[in-house]
């Protein structure tokens, strides 16, 4: 009974988040509640429910001052320096200029949001592209395996693997380490290979000059009054200490994001006003992904503490061959980017995740391992040519490419990045 009630929910919340029939705030609260009624939990429900927001709070803490603190240094103007430099430094050489795309896209990801990655890069970059003749489709492939293999800790798919499984971020982001890094070679060989592909089908070399006529970024009257030059070295340094210390595990991530947050306001908007504003500029983005994990906790806390995910676990069990249980992450390691085509990701990380999670635990799997499985690729390297995100549709349409053309050109590229680092998280023994 709790098994089949259970799959039932899931299959009702994949049905409805994917049809748009409900968003996945309405659908993560509402088809649980509906379930624990069902199943005769009454009242009962609400205690799951508080439980469920409990285990969540921290990450929701995280994401938002998170997303507050490097709203504050992007508007103080930290990464702007940066971003001239590196748009100087290409000049007009096709592999300088590729390599240089993937740096600043790695760079302006810090944040965690693919689309700002996509609206800062792209417009960067796209004159060069243009000038040059070099293939468009190159500065999509680039930007998204930057974006897609720097899977930060307060990068969606991080936080909804910790949120679904209630376990540490430091937990699941530390082991992943040095497997990113693999990665992030990764990235910068195939943009120096497509640099170098390019230079011979373009017929330009060493003798291109370096800097000339790079275009110019132009800011807004009110991008201008934001910005801290003054302040570079000494923001800069704050954000380095701030992931420094949230990535070693010496102080709890939400923790640090706070201090970090206060500490960025009163460095570069120190008047009431202005610090006011600042959280205004970017409450929006914060408090709708904090309202999804909210929903999240609701819709793990009921599914948990029902049953549910142990009964379908149980179920599933009992249909694995003796001694193949330890294969489950290996297999979603490799399977992980192509999941990305077939779920949003709200739908696999507070979904499916937790059920396969579930099953590996009943046989002897850590759910971390699971969750860290995940993180290799479904909607971390998936998610820049996934039809499921918008974040898709802004990088074609940015760059004047089909997004047949991009997803033709690109998978290739993200899918063995997928498999090198779910093969190096082997050897190195993460899972």
């Amino acid at each position: 009974m709790l098994a089949t009630l259970g799959v039932i929910t899931i299959l009702c919340l994949l049905a409805a988040v994917m049809s748009k029939r409900l968003s996945p705030l309405v659908a993560l609260i509402a088809l649980p509640i509906i379930a624990a009624l069902i199943g005769g939990f009454g009242l009962q429900t609400s205690a799951f429910i508080v439980t469920g927001i409990k285990n969540v709070a921290p990450v929701v803490g995280m994401f938002v001052f998170a997303i507050l603190f490097f709203g504050i240094m992007t508007d103080a103007g930290m990464l702007d320096p940066i971003i001239d430099r590196i748009l100087r430094t290409v000049g007009t050489r096709p592999t300088r200029i590729v390599v240089g795309t993937a740096l600043l896209a790695l760079l302006v990801h810090l944040d965690g949001s693919g689309a700002v990655t996509f609206l800062v890069t792209v417009p960067a970059m796209l004159p060069l592209y243009t000038r040059l003749g070099i293939d468009r489709r190159i500065l999509a492939c680039v930007a998204a395996m930057a974006a897609g293999v720097n899977f930060l800790p307060w990068t969606g798919p991080v936080l909804r693997s910790s949120a679904a499984l209630h376990v540490p971020v430091a937990d699941l982001f530390q082991p992943l380490i040095p497997v990113q890094i693999v990665g992030l070679l990764f990235v910068f060989a195939s943009a120096w290979w497509l640099g170098r592909r390019e230079e011979r089908r373009l017929g330009l070399g060493a003798d291109a000059t370096a800097g000339a006529g790079i275009p110019t970024r132009v800011l807004s009257p009110a991008e201008e009054a934001l910005r801290r030059p003054g302040r570079f070295w000494i923001n800069l340094l704050l954000t380095v200490l701030v992931m420094l210390v949230m990535i070693a595990g010496w102080v709890d991530p939400v923790v640090m994001f706070m201090v970090g947050t206060v500490l960025a306001l009163c460095i570069n908007y120190p008047d009431v006003e202005a610090q006011r504003a600042r959280i205004d500029a970017h409450a929006k983005t914060a408090l709708t992904m904090a309202s999804i994990l909210l929903a999240a906790g609701v819709f793990t806390g009921i599914m948990q503490g029902s049953g549910m995910l142990k009964a379908i676990a149980e179920v599933a069990v009992a249909q694995i061959p003796a001694g193949h249980g330890k294969l489950i992450p290996t297999v979603v390691g490799f399977l992980s980017m192509p999941l990305s085509m077939l779920f949003d990701p709200d739908s696999y990380y507070f979904g499916v995740m937790p059920v396969i999670a579930e099953v590996g635990k009943a046989l002897g799997v850590d759910p971390l391992q699971v969750a860290q499985a995940s993180l290799l690729g479904v909607h971390t390297t998936g998610f820049p040519v996934s039809p499921l995100t918008p974040a898709t549709f802004l990088l074609v349409g940015l760059c004047k490419i089909e997004l047949a053309d991009h997803q033709r050109f690109t998978i290739p590229f993200l899918f063995a990045a997928s498999v090198l680092m779910t093969l190096t998280a082997l050897l190195l023994g993460v899972f």
